[in-house]
């Protein structure tokens, strides 16, 4: 069946409540889908025209054709019915009986759930029948006294900021929603009036036809011309909002900058203390140099120079080596020693002179038999210490010692005459 508008009626005027019924003028419709706008506008004049048990099935049938094309994603429907879905909603909403209110409700609560249509459309449909339940007295919408869409986007609060907008939005969708069925009307009673190809009919039918467009075209002027006006009044509400935000925004970021220089300032001077504490210098006190040399901290001099060592006495007696020299004597040490300055061969033993008798030291006999003799030169042992001549050194420190001890006349002077007595019959007489 090729689509004219007497075909769309006829669709529709066979249209029932069965599921067959419904999917097969869906499928119709869908079929044409290029002339989706003059189909809605048909449908909104069926919904009008009909009965309220009808007015149901028309928004099933709607409602099957608006969800078939947003799961094929075809628009076509979508954008046609948004503008007069509000309108179709409400009337078959009006003067229904409970049972076809309860199922109109939850037709739009799948629709909300689903996201069929825009949110401010969602929105207009819901508040034409929130607006019907409180013009109703006495009327509790939805289910024991609860919100008529508990899920639905009507429900949430808007901003304080955005709620001027609100009647502004609302007023462009009920102008929307009358000024594109009436222009979609007016322009098409325009073109079948316009049509070259169609013959001209009489004079007076030819008058009556130009008077019927005429009025539906300044139908759709003055809805088109009220649609403009709530939309500028919309979009003054916007830039109102957009000024104030602009302004804000400019604030915004002059306090970023502030912030962002005072961070980066706090920043390097945490590093300059960390700095400070790594070379273990406080970032407070941090010591000067002065013209006298000496260190200044707060303004104050201090003396560069580091305190005595305080004097501790020694626990550990001192070396014996200290006392008594181990070291083998020189050439230089032994009185008329043979000295070579130039000895090749280092094994050479040292050549001692002869000892003169004359030149030991007188003592007292018993200390001078205890003497060792002095040690006799030997070519295998000239490195051992042992076998080295004695240090005069050494021998002048033993004089030292026992200075006076045995000299004068008479040995046993100061001794007791018992004790002088013993030793003088020990020795035989000799001390």
């Amino acid at each position: 069946m090729a689509y004219t508008d007497d075909a769309v009626k006829a669709k529709l005027s066979s249209l029932n409540e069965t599921q067959e019924s419904i999917v097969s003028v869906s499928q119709w419709i869908m079929f044409h889908r290029r002339h989706a706008d003059r189909t809605c506008a048909i449908w909104l004049e069926r919904m009008r025209e009909t009965t309220a048990n009808k007015r149901l099935t028309l928004i099933y049938l709607a409602n099957e054709v608006v969800q078939q094309s947003k799961a094929r994603r075809k628009d076509d429907f979508l954008v046609a019915f948004s503008p007069v879905i509000a309108e179709a909603t409400a009337t078959a909403y009006k003067g229904a009986t409970n049972d076809v209110q309860e199922k109109i409700r939850r037709t739009v609560e799948v629709w909300s759930q689903r996201r069929i249509f825009d949110k401010p459309i969602q929105e207009a449909v819901e508040g034409r029948i929130l607006e019907l339940d409180k013009s109703r007295s006495g009327k509790k919408s939805g289910l024991l006294g609860s919100s008529l869409f508990p899920t639905g986007s009507s429900n949430i609060s808007a901003p304080a900021e955005l709620q001027p907008l609100i009647p502004l939005q609302t007023a462009v969708t009920k102008a929307n929603a009358t000024t594109n069925p009436t222009l979609s009307t007016a322009n098409a009673e325009y073109e079948r009036s316009t049509d070259p190809d169609k013959p001209i009919p009489t004079p007076p039918v030819h008058a009556a036809r130009l008077s019927a467009l005429l009025k539906s075209l300044s139908s759709a002027e003055t809805a088109v011309a009220e649609s403009i006006k709530t939309r500028q009044d919309l979009i003054k509400g916007f830039e109102d909002i957009l000024a104030t935000n602009r302004a804000a925004l400019e604030e915004e970021q002059a306090q970023l900058f502030t912030t962002t220089d005072r961070r980066e300032t706090i920043e390097k001077k945490k590093r300059e203390v960390e700095d400070a504490i790594m070379r273990g210098v406080s970032a407070t006190a941090t010591p000067t140099p002065g013209m006298d040399g000496n260190a200044h901290v707060n303004g104050r001099a201090t003396s560069s120079a580091e305190p005595e060592r305080p004097q501790v006495e020694e626990l550990t007696p001192p070396s014996t080596e200290s006392l008594t020299p181990i070291t083998n004597p020189t050439a230089e040490d032994i009185p008329g020693l043979t000295h070579h300055p130039n000895v090749e061969d280092s094994t050479r033993p040292l050549q001692y002179p002869p000892i003169d008798p004359s030149s030991v030291p007188t003592t007292s006999p018993r200390f001078a038999e205890n003497r060792l003799p002095p040690p006799q030169p030997s070519t295998s042992s000239s490195s051992d210490p042992r076998y080295t001549a004695s240090s005069p050194t050494k021998k002048r420190k033993l004089d030292a010692e026992f200075e006076g001890f045995g000299a004068g006349d008479d040995a046993m002077a100061g001794l007791d005459d018992d004790v002088a007595e013993l030793l003088r019959a020990e020795t035989g007489g000799v001390v």
